[in-house]
């Protein structure tokens, strides 16, 4: 198997005294649970890319922020790694534990602390799961907007560790554009508070720096988030296309014609009969794509623009479009589309999750080269996207059991990830780097721009202890790979080789 991130990280590490480490921290913190029996650890060998495992040294799952900040400080000065996790909702391999390190779990810090319908706030800790931040705001008349699919389980410090979107991100944005400040502590232990409670503050932009940052830059303890007042209606259109390129337009279409749906959502034939197989979403099992279309606001508005989307989307050669007619079938439309992932994974063994990101234009042309590549691989492929904003999933059908099959779904998920590159796009759009694209970052930046994150990365993180290993590749790595010249052979900071 094509091991995707730098094996290197637990051999360079100076070796860890477990024993002595799990003593110092019963002594330190006799309250402090730590997981140390192997039968104990094995839950936590994997997030949500569950075909690569690694069985953490130790787990700890602490109370409050004393016990978080003494673990630091211990590990640092210890110089023992540590990788920060959350739910394990995570699909890039960005909270896989190491072998030599502590996983240090914050899904006990799950408690609302305060909610200010005046100023449209919610202070929470990192473990408050996605849903339960809404529901807590629903009796005010507010909400809180990014969506993942797994929000009934994702952690909010998970979405901002790996800057989440979710099907309404088109109109209301990134978790970046959603929180207005995060606490967090250093690696050896200092607090830190990036943002503000104002709309902006003064300095550089940490907090946009932070989110995304995937842990590597510290431990997030609270998160301050916006809450936006719950529209006062919104519709879904579902429209049927005969191709997937047509459906592609039609995306392109509804922005030019000056129209933000709430969400702007497409899948194809495999995920479209996956889904209806799995919640009887009436979805057009016939239809080559669908999209979802959104629209949400004032009722007259959102009654306007929908008659103007429907019209771009005959327009566009759509064979049915069809506007849910009551709030339990706009709630079945959705159902299907948040649980397309489990519903393609009923049929096959496996699948590989890819999550990259294009230009609107480009979608019909990227969706025809994907159909070539699971041609040339001999793997099925159901698409599944954010269609609005170009955030692609490709969801690759393998069965691991068959020797070389998840050899190839990865270097198909390669592929697919450096086309998106190639036509103006990115590698991901919500789910992070992690381990799994971390080849893929060499293709995405320069040795130059790459130089740079790691110089960030040793600002924050001089030892290169937080979550090593993930996101950011060495320059060594990437000349390996062959996607990029180093400088004249001279590797800067050559003291980082091994994160």
């Amino acid at each position: 198997m094509n091991i995707l991130y730098d094996e290197r990280v637990d051999g360079v590490l100076p070796d860890v005294d477990k024993a002595g480490l799990l003593q110092a921290l019963r002594t330190q913190w006799p309250d402090l649970e730590v997981l140390h029996q192997q039968e104990e650890l094995k839950p936590y060998e994997c997030d949500g890319l569950s075909a690569y495992r690694t069985t953490p040294m130790l787990v700890v799952l602490p109370r409050d922020n004393a016990q978080v900040q003494g673990v630091l400080r211990l590990c640092h000065e210890r110089q023992v790694p540590v990788v920060a996790r959350g739910a394990g909702t995570g699909l890039s391999g960005g909270a896989l534990p190491l072998e030599k390190g502590v996983l240090l779990v914050m899904a006990r810090f799950n408690q609302i602390l305060h909610i200010d319908p005046a100023a449209r706030t919610a202070r929470v800790q990192p473990g408050v799961r996605n849903l339960a931040i809404s529901q807590a705001a629903a009796p005010y008349g507010l909400y809180y907007a990014p969506d993942p699919s797994s929000q009934i389980a994702c952690s909010i410090g998970g979405n901002v560790a790996e800057n989440a979107g979710g099907v309404h991100c088109l109109k209301y944005g990134l978790t970046v554009h959603n929180v207005l400040k995060v606490d967090i502590l250093t690696v050896d232990g200092e607090y830190l508070s990036l943002g503000s409670n104002a709309l902006d503050s003064p300095g550089l932009d940490l907090l946009a720096l932070f989110t995304g940052s995937e842990g590597m830059l510290g431990v997030i303890t609270e998160v301050t988030v916006k809450l936006l007042p719950k529209p006062q209606t919104a519709k879904v259109l579902l429209a049927a296309f005969d191709s997937v390129e047509k459906a592609g337009r039609a995306v392109g279409d509804i922005i030019a014609a000056g129209i933000i749906p709430g969400g702007l959502e497409m899948m194809d034939n495999l995920a479209i009969r996956a889904a209806e197989d799995f919640i009887h979403a009436g979805y057009p099992v016939d239809a080559q794509a669908i999209l979802l279309c959104e629209l949400d606001g004032v009722e007259a508005d959102v009654h306007d623009d929908c008659n103007r989307v429907r019209e771009v989307l005959e327009q566009a050669g759509a064979t049915e479009v069809r506007q849910a007619r009551d709030e339990a079938e706009r709630v079945r439309f959705w159902a299907g589309r948040k649980n397309a992932f489990p519903a393609v994974g009923r049929l096959s063994p496996d699948y590989y999750c890819m999550d990259g990101t294009i230009p609107r234009r480009e979608l019909p042309g990227v969706l025809h080269a994907i159909a070539a590549l699971s041609t040339e691989y001999g793997l099925r492929v159901a698409n599944v996207f954010h269609a609005g904003d170009g955030n692609m999933h490709p969801l690759i059908l393998f069965d691991a059991n068959q020797p070389g099959e998840l050899d190839r779904a990865e270097a198909l998920g390669g592929k697919i990830l450096e086309l998106c590159v190639k036509v103006g796009g990115s590698i991901t759009g919500e789910h992070g780097v992690g381990r799994e694209k971390i080849n893929q970052m060499c293709v995405q930046f320069n040795s130059d721009e790459l130089t740079l994150f790691h110089a960030i990365k040793k600002a924050f993180d001089p030892s290169g202890l937080l979550n090593p290993g993930k996101n950011i590749p060495t320059l060594h790595r990437c000349a390996e790979f062959g996607a990029m010249h180093v400088h004249g052979g001279q590797l800067p900071f050559p003291d980082l080789e091994r994160f």
